[in-house]
């Protein structure tokens, strides 16, 4: 089925709601924040989806991905991952560079181009920010992580994944020499607004907010 990216767009944002975040479905407000359109755009969105099998939608209800709308939603992050991996294993881009290019790579359609890529790159298990790729047949391999802003005081906690849609964020990590399996061990949580006091492997000791901790994620 020939979709165009924005039908795929939509697709990928659906599955972040109803699979990475946990919940079995989502709604038309939800989308509309998340990709920043107006409710009536998505509602319209939703309509011909639902037309081509791929979302479950009911007006004013709840929104969920068919199985052949998963399946495309998977493949989408599959390629994205792969493509990250190229980027900057192959053509040395930095790790907050590759998200952008990315999400236009991600929209090629040839499935061999993919499998050969994916065999070309020594079939890795996750991308450059950690999170796990997608095999061929869409399965995904769990991670056993869980969210920096879990962690407790005295704890030491190893970087496994960041979230890879906020640049400044990367950057940021980049500068303080914080990187995939960098350690850190949390000397105080701030009760007041959540925010962390860490202590990296040379020593330094840096403050984390609440909302940056958030997009870390550790083991």
């Amino acid at each position: 089925m020939q979709l165009s990216f924005t039908e795929e767009n939509y697709l990928k944002c659906l599955y972040h709601f109803t699979a990475e975040i946990g919940c079995s479905s989502t709604n038309t407000k939800n989308i509309s924040i998340e990709l920043n359109v107006k409710p009536a755009t998505v509602t319209s969105m939703m309509k011909k989806l639902k037309g081509k099998c791929l979302v479950d939608y009911e007006k004013y209800g709840k929104v969920s991905l068919t199985d052949s709308g998963k399946n495309t939603a998977v493949q989408l992050i599959r390629k994205h991952r792969l493509w990250e991996v190229f980027l900057v294993e192959k053509l040395q881009f930095s790790w907050d560079e590759v998200h952008e290019v990315a999400e236009q790579l991600e929209h090629i359609q040839s499935t061999k181009l993919i499998d050969h890529l994916d065999a070309f790159l020594g079939h890795p298990e996750t991308d450059p920010h950690g999170d796990p790729i997608p095999n061929p047949q869409g399965n995904i391999k769990h991670l056993d992580r869980r969210n920096l802003t879990e962690a407790q005081e005295g704890e030491l906690c190893e970087l496994v994944s960041v979230d890879d849609s906020h640049s400044d964020l990367l950057l940021f990590l980049h500068e303080m020499e914080i990187h995939l399996h960098s350690k850190m061990v949390i000397r105080r949580k701030i009760a007041f607004d959540g925010s962390l006091l860490v202590q990296l492997e040379k020593g330094q000791e840096i403050m984390l907010s609440d909302k940056m901790a958030s997009q870390l994620m550790i083991r």
